[in-house]
C-alpha cells in the first residue's frame, strides 16, 4: 500500500511538471550562504516565484511552507536528509494553487500578484539563530536568517515597490507568518497595505488528555535548540518565557499589523499532537479517535468538544479586535488555503455562506469585515470535506 501511495504521488508530481499547470520552478538563494542563512544541512535556502502581471505587478504574497519542527539533534539530523532540512532534496517545480493560484476563476483577488512560496528547511518556523555549528552533527540552526535573506532578496527584486503585500503560511509556516508579521510590515514601504494570513498556524497553549501541556514542553525544546528566543517578538518575550511566545494567543494581543486567521476548530494536527499526543496516550486509547472523530467514544467526543472550547478562548485576541479577521470552521482539517478546492471550490468549506477566498479577499481590501465562527460540533457543517492536510 505504501509503495502504491508513493507511485501515485510521483505520478501526480510528474503530471504537474509535464502539463505545466501551476508549476513554478525553484530559485536557490546561493548568495545567502555567505551570510550563514542556510538550511539545517548548510545548503542554500530556496523559494518558488511566480511573477505578477497587469494590475497585480506591484502586489506581493509571500507564503511560507509548513512541515512541523525538530526538537533535538536526532530529529533535526533526520530532517537534514529530506526536503524539510535540505534544499538538495526539494522538488524543482511546485504547483501553485489555492491562495497562490494563478487563475482568476479560483483566486480572483490574488491571481495576478507576485506569488512566492518559501520552502521550509530549518525546523524552527524560521526563528532559529545559533552561530556555532557543532562539528559532530554539522547542523545549522539559522531559520531566522533564512527568512530575512529571502525577504531581502525579494525586496531587491521589486517588493520594495509593493503597493499591497501579504505574509502568509500553512501550519509551521503560518506560525512564522504571525511571529514575523510586524517585522514584515516594518520592512515594506510605509505607503503599502500590508496584512498577514495564518492558515492552520494558531497552535494553542492547550491542556492535553493527561491534564498537562505536552505542547509547551515540545516548544520549549524547539526554542532552546534553535536559539529562537532572540527572534521572537520582544513584545511577548519581555513578559513571559520565550517558549510561550510560540503560542499565537500570547503574541497576537500586541501585534500592530492586521491578521486573518483561517483555522479548523477541530484542527486535525492539534487533535493529534496538542490534545492527544502519543507521548501521553500511554495505552493508545486515542489512536483511532484522533485520526477519525467518527471512531471516538462518547467520552472522547466530550473531550474533543472541550478542545474546541480551549480554541475559542485562545482566539479571543483575534475576535476582540475589529481589524483582524477570522474564519473558524468546524472541520477536522489542517491547512485549508492551499488547494483550489478548499480555498474557493464549490464543495469547499463555508462559514456564514462564505468561502475562505471570499472572506480573506473582502477583509484584505476592506470591502467587508469577516469574523465568523462555525456551528459547534464536528459534524454540524455539511461543507466540511474529509480530513484535509495540504502540507
Amino acid at each position: 500500500m505504501e509503495k502504491l501511495k508513493q507511485c501515485w504521488s510521483s505520478l501526480l508530481v510528474l503530471a504537474v511538471v509535464v502539463i505545466g499547470i501551476g508549476a513554478v520552478p525553484i530559485t536557490y538563494l546561493q548568495s545567502a550562504v555567505a551570510k550563514g542563512a542556510v538550511c539545517l544541512d548548510g545548503s542554500a535556502p530556496a523559494y518558488h516565484f511566480d511573477k505578477g502581471f497587469g494590475s497585480g505587478v506591484n502586489n506581493w504574497i509571500v507564503h511560507m511552507e509548513g512541515g512541523g519542527w525538530c526538537t533535538d539533534v536526532a530529529s533535526c539530523s533526520a530532517r537534514k536528509n529530506t526536503m524539510k532540512g535540505s534544499s538538495k532534496f526539494m522538488n524543482k517545480d511546485f504547483g501553485f494553487s489555492g491562495i497562490l493560484g494563478g487563475k482568476q476563476n479560483t483566486n480572483p483577488d490574488f491571481y495576478n500578484w507576485n506569488r512566492i512560496k518559501v520552502r521550509y528547511c530549518d525546523g524552527s518556523s524560521f526563528t532559529g539563530n545559533v552561530e556555532a555549528v557543532n562539528p559532530a552533527n554539522k547542523l545549522f540552526f539559522r531559520g531566522a536568517r533564512v527568512w530575512r535573506a529571502v525577504i531581502d532578496d525579494l525586496m531587491a527584486k521589486g517588493m520594495k515597490n509593493a503597493q499591497n503585500a501579504i505574509l502568509s503560511g500553512c501550519s509551521a509556516g503560518a506560525l512564522a507568518a504571525i511571529l514575523h508579521c510586524d517585522t514584515f510590515r516594518a520592512i515594506l514601504p510605509p505607503t503599502a497595505r500590508v496584512k498577514c494570513v495564518s492558515d492552520a498556524g494558531y497552535f494553542i497553549h492547550g491542556t492535553d488528555i493527561s491534564g498537562g501541556s505536552y505542547i509547551q514542553t515540545y516548544y520549549s525544546k524547539v526554542v532552546a535548540l534553535h536559539g529562537s528566543a532572540k527572534s521572537l517578538p520582544v513584545s511577548c518575550t519581555s513578559k513571559m518565557k520565550p517558549e510561550l511566545c510560540f503560542f499565537p494567543q500570547n503574541v497576537v494581543p500586541s501585534m500592530r499589523t492586521p491578521l486573518f486567521v483561517i483555522n479548523a476548530a477541530f484542527d486535525s494536527w492539534q487533535i493529534k499532537n496538542v490534545l492527544a499526543p502519543t507521548a501521553v496516550d500511554k495505552r493508545k486509547e486515542w489512536k483511532n479517535c484522533k485520526l477519525d472523530l467518527k471512531k471516538c467514544t462518547a467520552a472522547q467526543l466530550k473531550t474533543v468538544q472541550g478542545f474546541r472550547d480551549q480554541m475559542m478562548r485562545a482566539l479571543s485576541p483575534v475576535h476582540s479586535t475589529p481589524s483582524r479577521g477570522l474564519f473558524l470552521d468546524s472541520c477536522h482539517a489542517h491547512c485549508q488555503g492551499g488547494s483550489a478546492a478548499s480555498w474557493s471550490g464549490a464543495k469547499g468549506p463555508q462559514v456564514a455562506n462564505s468561502k475562505i477566498s471570499q472572506a480573506v479577499g473582502n477583509w484584505f481590501y476592506g470591502r467587508s469585515a469577516f469574523q465568523k465562527i462555525d456551528c459547534p460540533s464536528p459534524i454540524c457543517n455539511p461543507t466540511c470535506p474529509a480530513i484535509s492536510t495540504d502540507e
